[in-house]
């Protein structure tokens, strides 16, 4: 009965508003089938938070889970300073994303920014991170990074420390003495189920991005994601049916998505 009252019935609530025209406030409901879906399909905003979506998860997935290991594999080689490094790079994951999107927004600044000034200061010209469309979403992606190495290093740290010292003193005996021989023999297989959990993880975020563009962009300059779009149509056009068309549609999407990548994986991961 708690499946069904707080997962079951919204998803249905939802895919029955997705198959209507309802908007806030209207008298009458008319049932348009497919007729959302199909309008999402050539509809060019959608298209292109689309195309933003796949951009901005292309450029944090992989960068979340290589960083978030590198960190990981740092931080578990110190001992008196691991406890202090440890908080360091877990802290952004604490913060509130609203409101340090108010701090990048000052930090990427073009004139008053930190950032523009050490670049000017090494001799390159000032860039406008945050209004040039073409900088948008790689700039997303860096502080969607900046949030997400912290939880993932934590999650690596886990399966560094899980593995057995025993594995290591064999590989060495066997000839594997070297950091990257012992890296690539012991550690990356060892760490095989940890990376395909932190790659669905990362993958699954990253596709939910909302904060950063609701605070810094608010979807200006062709900068639009699905949240954003489903967030517009539903919260600021009123337009609930198309909304919750969107929605599925990305839902959808996003389980597709983590099914295959998580199947992939899994052929690779020796548990």
């Amino acid at each position: 009965m708690l499946l069904l009252a707080i997962i079951l019935a919204p998803l249905l609530c939802l895919l029955i508003l997705s198959l209507t025209d309802y908007e806030i406030g209207a008298m009458q409901i008319r049932w348009l089938g497919l007729g959302n879906f199909e309008k999402a399909l050539s509809d060019p905003v959608f298209r292109r938070a689309m195309g933003n979506t796949l951009l901005y998860v292309a450029l944090v997935l992989p960068g979340g889970v290589i960083l978030g290991l590198l960190v990981a594999l740092l931080v578990h080689g110190r001992t008196r300073s691991r406890a202090f490094y440890e908080v360091a790079y877990f802290l952004p994951v604490t913060a509130t994303l609203i409101a340090m999107a108010a701090v990048w927004q000052f930090l990427l600044h073009p004139k008053l920014g930190p950032v523009n000034g050490l670049l000017k200061a090494a001799g390159f010209p000032e860039m406008a991170f945050i209004s040039e469309p073409s900088l948008l979403i790689p700039t997303l992606a860096v502080i969607g990074l900046w949030n997400l190495i912290g939880f993932n290093m934590i999650l690596f740290l886990a399966g560094l420390t899980a593995i057995p010292r025993d594995l290591y003193d064999a590989a060495e005996i066997d000839g594997a003495g070297g950091p990257i021989d012992r890296f690539l023999t012991v550690t990356w297989p060892q760490l095989a189920p940890t990376t395909m959990f932190v790659a669905v993880t990362t993958s699954i975020t990253a596709f939910k991005v909302f904060d950063t563009v609701a605070v810094l962009t608010r979807g200006r300059d062709g900068s639009e994601v699905l949240l954003y779009a489903i967030y517009l149509e539903g919260f600021q056009y009123f337009k609930i049916g198309y909304s919750a068309a969107l929605t599925v549609i990305f839902l959808a999407f996003m389980l597709a998505f983590s099914v295959f990548q998580a199947f992939q994986l899994d052929r690779r991961v020796h548990y």
